[in-house]
């Protein structure tokens, strides 16, 4: 039992991981109907950021303390991160936002491949490993539960509600539900809606940088192709809980996170991504929408 409780912890924490990326899959597809095949290279963006600003932090400043070393590789890689899909919705999105609806898909493959390679060149094909940022552990009731997890699943939790709250409660989220339902007619109604889908770009590039800070501190190395593998689960995450529903992004992304947990704590772990998929193929049977999923309304 402790065991089995022990995998729901880990589970938990690579799931939060998995929530944070969905959630920027799940607004900009909510918004413009279009998968940013891009955005898991834009988490590993985010990462290799967090890297760079670490090493220059504890370089110009030996001793720095551990929380003030997070918060500010955090605070950069958001930025940086917005910066970047900023940049790449504005000139690879936008001019084809009236186009064939392969165009934008083929656009942001393209743009993954050149994000993922523009990495390597830079950065190198090597991992890039740091020191451990946070060591202690917590033993409660035989269970090992270490810092690094509490912050990954508490920092989830209140970007989750933060995010929440900005979509539900403020005039950015009525410009972005109006965009959602109707573009032309949210155009008429004097919302820029331009405006409205770059700062969705941005918000999801800053979700997906705290994610690739978090998934560096949790273990530990960063290399070119980390966005590829979680940007794909992310989206299947995206998918489970219900794309465009943001509470279904994060709950999509702990379900992903306990089946690969669970599968690899009993089962083979070769077959653990099989698992995943199947379980999505089977919640997408039964309910197409999934999980917090609403039916699309179409539009006459």
């Amino acid at each position: 039992m402790v065991y089995f409780v022990q995998q729901l912890v880990n589970g938990l924490t690579l799931g939060s991981i998995y929530g944070m990326i969905a959630i920027g899959y799940t607004m900009v597809y909510g918004i413009i109907g279009m998968i940013n095949f891009a955005h898991g290279d834009i988490f590993m963006l985010g990462s290799f950021a967090a890297l760079i600003v670490f090493l220059i932090l504890t370089t110009l400043f030996a001793g720095i303390p551990v929380v003030l070393a997070l918060l500010v590789m955090m605070i950069v890689a958001m930025l940086l991160a917005g910066l970047w899909n900023w940049t790449i919705e504005r000139i690879a999105y936008r001019p084809l936002r009236g186009s064939f609806r392969l165009a934008p898909l083929i656009t942001a493959i393209g743009m993954s491949i050149a994000l993922s390679n523009f990495i390597q060149v830079v950065q190198g094909p090597r991992n890039k490993p740091i020191p451990p940022l946070v060591n202690s552990n917590y033993q409660v009731l035989g269970i090992s539960i270490s810092l690094k997890q509490i912050v990954i699943i508490v920092v989830t939790a209140v970007l989750l509600t933060i995010f929440w709250y900005i979509v539900n409660k403020t005039p950015l989220g009525r410009a972005q539900r109006a965009t959602e339902q109707d573009r032309k007619m949210a155009a008429l109604l004097g919302i820029d809606v331009d405006r409205t889908i770059s700062i969705t770009f941005i918000m999801g590039a800053a979700l997906a940088a705290v994610a690739g800070t978090m998934y560096l501190m949790y273990y530990g190395v960063s290399v070119f192709t980390d966005g590829f593998i979680p940007g794909v689960k992310a989206f299947t995450a995206a998918v489970l809980g219900g794309i465009g529903s943001l509470p279904g992004a994060v709950l999509g992304g702990i379900l992903i996170g306990l089946i690969e947990s669970l599968w690899s704590a009993y089962f083979s772990i070769a077959y653990k991504d099989v698992a995943t998929f199947v379980i999505l193929a089977v919640v997408l049977i039964f309910k197409p929408t999934g999980i917090l999923g609403r039916p699309e309304v179409e539009k006459v």
